[in-house]
């Protein structure tokens, strides 16, 4: 089973090289949908502290809309959105067929796979009943 999982429009690069890092610890594909807010350059890399990231099995597209034709062939994919109505919990993600996770903003171009994406959406925005004051919902 292989794991994918998706930064549409990442902006803060300390936030993607946490999930950059957590990718690389669990054997994951991290994609990243252009527009980049930052660099990806050599240089900023190894300025922002990202000196594992040649490591990382890190993809970058042009943008959602080459991303989502070559979506179908890497798995069933699951939008974390704050708005879902299915828990992470509530789906079988251990299962034997390859999972995409996808965060971040509605892509601009949302169409075909995307609207089928958006259905099977997957709150991550849970209190933590162990974690005073701790919630994993994004703004918006």
């Amino acid at each position: 089973m292989a794991t994918h999982v998706v930064l549409v429009h990442p902006e803060i690069h300390w936030n993607t090289g946490n999930a950059g890092r957590t990718c690389l610890a669990a054997g994951a594909v991290l994609h990243l949908i252009e527009p980049l807010g930052f660099s990806l350059r050599e240089r900023q890399v190894k300025r922002a502290g990202l000196d594992y990231w040649e490591h990382v099995d890190a993809r970058v597209w042009p943008g959602w809309e080459a991303f989502e034709n070559e979506l179908p062939t890497l798995g069933d994919p699951y939008f974390f959105s704050a708005k879902a109505k299915r828990l992470l919990w509530d789906v079988p993600l251990g299962g034997s067929s390859d999972v995409v996770l996808i965060f971040g903003g509605k892509p601009p171009a949302c169409r075909g796979s995307c609207t089928s994406v958006m259905e099977t959406g997957l709150s991550g925005c849970q209190s933590s009943h162990r974690v005073s004051g701790h919630s994993t919902c994004r703004r918006q």
